[in-house]
C-alpha cells in the first residue's frame, strides 16, 4: 500500500516507520507538515498535495509541530477533509484535536469518571492568582500544548508566580491563557502506557535527580514495567474516550493512594520506551496498521 508519514523526514521516529513499513512492502514517504496543500476548484473537486499525500491509501501522523492558531487549524481541517473522502488518518484529526488541548481532553476523561488532577484554566491576571490560591500556593503550570515537560514549572511562591500574573496583565483585554494543575506528592516516577491496538507496551519513569517532573526528555531513567489489569484497563479507557488507536497514556500513582490520569498523548513517542523495553515498537505499529485497513477501530467507552 503507499503510506504518507507526517512529520520531518529526517526524525527518529519517521525513520524507523520509513524502515519499517518498507521493509513489510510497502511504498512509504515522509512528507512535512509545512508541505501540505489543497485546491478546491471551481467544479467542486477537492484537491490535495503533494502528490504522496493526494495517492496515499492511509496517512500516518508522527510528529506535530508547532506555529500559529490558523496553521493547526489548517492542518486539522485538511486531515479532516482527507479522512471524509475516506483516506485512513492515524490518529484520527478529531483524536489528535482531543489529545492536543490538554484542557479539552483532561475535561473528557474527567466527565466520564477517570481520575485526573484538579486542574484551573483561567486568563486573567485576578482570575489566575484566584487558581492559585485556590491550589493551595503550590501548582504546576502547563502550556496548553505542548510535550516532554517543555515549558511546565512548579509555582510555590509570590516570586515564582508573578510573572505568569504580569504576562496576563499584560495581555489584557485578549486574554493569556494559563493551565495550572495541582502539585501531587509522588514518589518520584509514573508510568507511560503505550497503547497501539489491543497491543500495550509500559516503562516506569523514574527521576534520577530528585526532580518532581519524570519526563526521559529531562533526565528520568525508563524501566520496563508490567502494569496491573486495572491500571491497563484505566488506560485503554482513555484511549476509547479521546478515540486514540495510538496513544501515550501517563499515569501517575499518588502518595495519598490515588492514581491519576496525567496526560494522553496522540502522537507519542517510543525511543526511551524502546530502549526499555527491547521490542521494535515501529514493527509492531505497522503490522497493527496493516490489519486496521480491513478492520478499523471500535471505541467502546466504560463509564465510572
Amino acid at each position: 500500500m503507499r503510506v504518507a508519514v507526517l512529520g520531518e523526514p529526517t526524525g527518529w521516529h519517521v525513520g524507523k516507520l520509513l524502515a519499517a513499513f518498507c521493509e513489510r512492502g510497502h511504498d512509504a514517504v515522509a512528507v512535512r507538515w509545512s508541505e501540505l496543500a489543497a485546491e478546491v476548484t471551481g467544479g467542486g473537486a477537492e484537491l490535495f498535495f503533494p502528490t504522496a499525500i493526494e495517492q496515499a491509501e492511509l496517512i500516518v501522523v508522527r510528529g506535530m509541530p508547532g506555529g500559529r492558531l490558523e496553521d493547526l487549524i489548517f492542518r486539522m481541517d485538511l486531515l479532516g477533509r482527507l479522512a471524509l473522502r475516506g483516506t485512513p488518518v492515524v490518529n484520527a484529526p478529531q483524536s489528535l484535536e482531543g489529545a492536543i488541548d490538554k484542557y479539552l481532553s483532561l475535561a473528557r476523561l474527567a466527565a466520564v469518571g477517570i481520575p485526573v488532577p484538579r486542574t484551573i484554566v483561567a486568563q486573567d491576571a485576578a482570575s489566575i492568582q484566584r487558581a492559585w490560591l485556590s491550589l493551595g500556593g503550590d501548582c504546576i503550570v502547563k502550556p496548553l500544548f505542548g510535550s516532554r515537560g517543555r515549558g511546565m514549572e512548579r509555582l510555590r511562591t509570590p516570586e515564582a508566580i508573578a510573572p505568569l500574573l504580569e504576562a496576563a496583565a499584560e495581555a489584557q483585554p485578549s486574554g493569556a491563557v494559563a493551565y495550572l494543575q495541582e502539585y501531587v506528592p509522588h514518589a518520584g516516577w509514573d508510568v507511560r502506557i503505550l497503547l497501539i491496538g489491543n497491543r500495550f507496551f509500559s516503562i516506569k519513569r523514574i527521576s534520577e535527580n530528585g526532580d518532581w517532573r519524570t519526563n526521559l526528555a529531562r533526565g528520568a531513567r525508563a524501566e520496563a514495567f508490567s502494569p496491573p489489569a486495572a491500571w491497563l484497563d484505566l488506560a485503554r479507557r482513555c484511549a476509547a474516550v479521546l478515540q486514540t488507536e495510538i496513544a501515550g497514556v501517563d499515569l501517575l500513582p499518588t502518595l495519598d493512594g490515588r492514581l491519576l490520569v496525567l496526560e494522553v498523548n496522540a502522537v507519542p513517542g517510543w525511543r526511551g520506551l524502546e530502549a526499555a523495553v527491547g521490542d521494535d515498537i515501529a514493527a509492531s505499529v505497522v503490522h497493527y496498521l496493516e490489519g486496521r485497513l480491513a478492520t478499523p477501530p471500535v471505541f467502546a467507552i466504560k463509564t465510572g
